[in-house]
């Protein structure tokens, strides 16, 4: 097995220097031959690509690309085009891994051929969130990190020849989310098994949640919400509207919870900073996410109409 780690970024230049310096210190044997890491820069003004082209001469196994802003699903194609390895990984440039990541999805995949006689399965690694940027590696996991995603680009690893059979991410998915899980839709309908790898497991940093982050985190679910819209469009299911929240009940759910959205932004906006103020930043989230799953029902509904 020859690994290609495949990064886009935007504009996360701290967090992206942990990324590279986690992968840079790989500890492997076989099955793996060995491996190159591809990031796409997708337009970033933070520096990033300065730094890149300084940092570059320190990891052999990196190689660099720079692109007009385009989004992700764009980042990775490009990083696809260029890719030399047999099996690809997907992360995200805010993961910071240990030194045993790629061998332990080397060993899942191995072990799952071996078991199921075939290699149309990928590995799926554990995604554990973490607001700790010092030592982003030292965070357990915890049930809030649970995903039942079948193919989120966060951090698996899948042979290129079922991404060669099914296609590559559809660049009309330019703002945030559902490009990852589109494709694994489309994975899934030619038999691709999904294999858990928690020992896989990546760190994916965020900063601790704030007051000053709330208009980012409405945009980003507004965004999703168009998206979402577009995944359903190609794949009219059940399923896809269980996933972008396109039902009564969710609805209802999130309509009851917020009371039709008066309990929002700043109606809350006292009861969650006093909950930051006592560190209890995650919980303030928790109760956020009443009002940015409203905020994300209203805007599906509003992206479907306007397709109507």
């Amino acid at each position: 097995m020859f690994f290609t780690v495949i990064i886009p970024t935007y504009n996360r230049l701290p967090i992206l220097k942990k990324c590279l310096q986690g992968l840079a210190q790989q500890q492997l044997k076989l099955p793996i031959k060995g491996y190159e890491v591809i990031v796409v820069d997708d337009g970033s003004d933070d520096g990033t690509w300065d730094w890149l082209n300084s940092y570059q001469p320190k990891m052999p196994q990196l190689h660099c690309f720079q692109q007009t802003n385009a989004g992700p699903a764009a980042a990775r194609n490009r990083g696809l085009d260029q890719a030399q390895g047999d099996i690809i990984v997907f992360i995200d440039s805010d993961l910071v891994v240990t030194d045993g990541f790629l061998q332990a999805h080397a060993q899942g995949l191995q072990q799952a051929i071996q078991q199921l006689g075939h290699q149309r399965l990928f590995t799926y690694g554990a995604v554990i969130n973490t607001c700790n940027f010092d030592n982003p590696t030292a965070e357990p996991y915890k049930l809030t990190d649970f995903s039942a995603a079948y193919f989120a680009t966060g951090n698996v690893a899948i042979p290129k020849a079922l991404l060669d059979k099914v296609g590559n991410f559809d660049t009309r998915f330019k703002h945030y989310g559902w490009e990852d899980l589109e494709l694994g839709v489309r994975l899934k309908k030619i038999g691709v098994k999904l294999i858990k790898c928690p020992e896989a497991a990546g760190y994916h940093w965020n900063p601790a949640f704030s007051l000053e982050r709330l208009p980012a985190l409405i945009e980003r679910e507004q965004q999703r919400a168009k998206t979402g819209v577009l995944f359903y469009q190609k794949h009219p299911t059940w399923d896809v509207r269980l996933m972008i929240q396109m039902t009564i009940f969710h609805r209802a759910l999130w309509g009851l919870l917020s009371l039709r959205g008066y309990l929002n932004e700043h109606r809350l906006s006292g009861l969650l900073q006093w909950l930051i103020q006592r560190g209890q930043s995650q919980l303030a989230l928790e109760i956020a996410r009443i009002f940015l799953n409203w905020y994300h029902v209203q805007a599906v509904r509003d992206a479907y109409r306007q397709l109507q």
